[in-house]
């Protein structure tokens, strides 16, 4: 390994640095040995008294916490605070500029359905969206022709965290249903709204994974219900005006290894019960002609087969990897038999082109595919064959496909942006290929593309792949190593980054920072295979494609080590914790939010909520020794050890069910335990929120503005 340039020995880099003003002494988590046995072999956790042993009901309850835990917690929120004490400006700095590149009473622009247009709108200071509706073809800003269906702000009054699940109209357009999380857990409540009155009826539905989907009469909904494990384990179906105790069960599944979700077809024929882990689907349609029938199943799962449906009239369109297409193919079935023997082809498989998504109305096929790890919107005349792209030519641009909310139309609505051009909103023909830009982002406090640049550029990886990763400065850095950088990685489930506009990284940007984005192995940037060579037996390959990008950017003097602050979220905050472990050195610290740093512990916990659904992604260390090896050679809690760790800011929810927060609270513990160094490391968790974060558009800039002012100050820009 390469030395690093040590960051608090009195180089020039950071002659202030975090330990400039020492905080108080560090929490020290008492030790309380709890010894697990294996495969034959022993582990002792020292922490793992700080899993509250109620979790489930603390998730509903956050009262109930565990008072010695809850007292570690607030220790630690305690000691990180006063360790940040001197970027109370900074931040508040950081926060200005943040909100000042935002359009306080900013609108979308409303999607027509039927004899109306719905869009959502925020109020100056407000934190939560507003949602409304105008007549269709109504000038939505001309603010007086907005019938306002929910006021978010107001539904948000007196909650410490309140996240609402969005709004969705009945056929009729009489009555709508919407749901909140008040916890941050992610149990969402679903209520109905009477679009006349405004007022919402009695029902309530708790327990629920956010949305539903309507009968086509409005009298009726389905839903998915999350058990006490947090998994959606039923599909029910609501009738308007009853209790939901009385609710009929749909479907339930009983594999506690697969996620389910519900949804409806544009045309309002079928409803959708989508059942899938990570590498294999399944399908179940209720039609809507008989809502008490049983679902038909289209074809049972089969390991490894993935696979996607949606209406075209006479026809499903699915989208699949069936035979061997492993960057995804187009096929058509009959609506009246869907079954896997009548799957007919419609747009090939082509190796390196990745299809993503489809959708299909009156006229035509669209999908989104990934090709040379740049985005393109796929047009198809459904009666003609003839296809053509919808693409742009800027290095590295990101695209989303809005589509429409009807089926009889050649319109669809997508946005494009890159690093340095703002969101822009385009509505489509189809049929004549004309763009109509709808509207432009605006940046308030003024934004110049031209004082920027962007780049995609290829880091060699020590496998001989190359590892593209995004780029963002100032166009009149100087490019000669001494500038630092914030280098964000993720790598996991197939999701790949977009290299899309963040009026947040400016604020880094425009301090002199090299601001990158490294797609590594873990999502699917270069295809399907991209993918498959980041996740189980294969995972190691994410975390040194991570160190790949840093050693080229090193090389290339767009910074050098010990310059470089590393960021990642969840699972990429896993990637945070298997680096710090691999090449300290390199770093001037890690940001790692809500990690998945405790990967074996939670691997082996089948009770937690993604746990049995996610051994497709990392392994399944209960029943094999050998995936027992693979994810203990690099878990980041198993692998902390005496070695000199830079600064380290992790970050929590109390509520989170995806990444519980005694993950990064024994992570932080362990490592400071275990560190030969004497830099800081830093715990903070939100007490009042859960994976995501604060909820309010404003509430999550702030903690934006904390992140990035412990980037700064280890990067001695303060």
């Amino acid at each position: 390994m390469e030395d690093r340039d040590p960051l608090f020995s009195g180089n020039a880099f950071d002659p202030g640095g975090l330990l400039s003003h020492p905080p108080p002494a560090a929490p020290i988590a008492e030790k309380r040995p709890v010894e697990d046995t294996r495969h034959g072999i022993a582990r002792i956790d020292d922490y793992a008294w700080l899993r509250d042993g109620n979790w489930q009901a603390m998730f509903k309850d956050p009262a109930i916490l565990d008072p010695a835990i809850r007292a570690h917690l607030e220790a630690e929120n305690a000691y990180m605070k006063a360790a940040m004490a001197d970027t109370a400006a900074l931040q508040k700095q950081l926060f200005s500029e943040m909100k000042g590149r935002i359009k306080e009473d900013d609108s979308s622009v409303p999607l027509k359905n039927g004899p109306y247009a719905y869009g959502s709108f925020y109020v100056t200071g407000g934190e939560q969206p507003h949602y409304f509706r105008t007549a269709r073809d109504a000038d939505y800003r001309d603010t007086a022709l907005r019938q306002v269906l929910l006021d978010g702000d107001k539904e948000a009054e007196g909650k410490a965290y309140f996240r609402l699940a969005g709004l969705d109209a009945t056929t009729d357009h009489s009555h709508a249903l919407w749901g909140y999380d008040d916890k941050g857990s992610e149990y969402y409540t679903l209520r109905i709204r009477n679009l006349e009155t405004g007022a919402d009826l009695a029902d309530i539905v708790e327990n629920t994974g956010g949305g539903g989907a309507w009968a086509p009469d409005g009298k009726s909904f389905f839903y998915t219900l999350q058990d006490e494990n947090h998994r959606p384990s039923k599909i029910y179906h609501h009738i308007v005006g009853q209790p939901q105790s009385s609710d009929r069960l749909v479907y339930e599944e009983t594999d506690p290894g697969f996620f389910m979700g519900v949804g409806g077809s544009l045309l309002d024929d079928f409803i959708y019960i989508d059942i899938h882990d990570h590498e294999t689907s399944e399908y179940r349609l209720l039609s809507t002609k008989d809502l008490s029938a049983e679902p038909l199943l289209v074809s049972p799962r089969e390991e490894g087969l993935e696979y996607a449906m949606c209406e075209g009239g006479d026809v499903f369109y699915i989208l699949t990897n069936a035979d061997g297409a492993k960057d995804f193919k187009i096929m058509e079935a009959p609506v009246t038999a869907p079954f896997r023997e009548n799957w007919r082809e419609v747009v090939p498989h082509t190796p390196g082109k990745l299809i993503l998504s489809h959708m299909a109305f009156a006229r035509h096929l669209v999908w989104l595919e990934r090709k040379d790890g740049l985005p393109q919107i796929m047009i198809r005349d459904r009666k003609t064959g003839a296809e053509h792209a919808i693409a742009f030519a800027e290095e590295a641009y990101s695209l989303g496909l809005q589509g429409a909310a009807e089926y009889d139309t050649d319109i669809i609505r997508f946005s494009y942006s890159s690093m340095t051009t703002p969101t822009q909103l385009f509505d489509y023909n189809m049929a004549t290929r004309e763009r109509t830009l709808l509207k432009t982002q605006e940046v308030p406090s003024g934004h110049n593309p031209d004082d920027y640049v962007t780049r995609r550029v290829f880091a060699p990886a020590w496998d001989g792949e190359s590892v593209p990763v995004t780029l963002l400065y100032r166009k009149d850095l100087v490019l000669d190593g001494t500038a630092p950088c914030l280098l964000y990685g993720y790598g996991a489930y197939g999701i790949t980054i977009p290299a899309s506009f963040n009026t947040s990284c400016l604020s880094l940007v425009d301090r002199g920072f090299v601001y990158a984005i490294a797609h590594i192995r873990g999502g699917k940037d270069k295809g399907f295979a991209w993918y498959e060579n980041g996740k189980m037996q294969n995972k190691e390959n994410t975390f040194k494609d991570f160190v790949a990008a840093a050693d080229y950017l090193a090389a290339e003097k767009y910074t050098s080590y010990g310059r470089i602050v590393a960021e990642g979220g969840s699972a990429g905050g896993m990637l945070m914790g298997a680096v710090a472990n691999m090449a300290p050195e390199k770093f001037a610290a890690f940001i790692a939010a809500v990690p998945f740093v405790d990967v074996l512990n939670t691997m082996l916990d089948d009770t937690l909520p993604l746990t049995p659904p996610e051994w497709p992604e990392w392994g399944n260390p209960i029943d094999s020794e050998e995936e027992y090896g693979w994810i203990a050679a690099y878990s980041p809690y198993e692998n902390v050890d005496a070695r000199p760790y830079p600064p380290i800011l992790a970050l929590a929810g109390l509520t989170d069910p995806r990444v519980t927060y005694w993950e990064p609270a024994k992570w932080v513990a362990r490592l400071r335990e275990k560190t030969t160094g004497d830099q800081p490391i830093l715990l903070r968790t939100n007490m009042d929120a859960g994976h995501g974060g604060a909820s309010g558009r404003f509430q999550r800039l702030e903690e934006v503005a904390f992140e990035y002012a412990f980037a700064i100050k280890v990067a001695g820009k303060m």
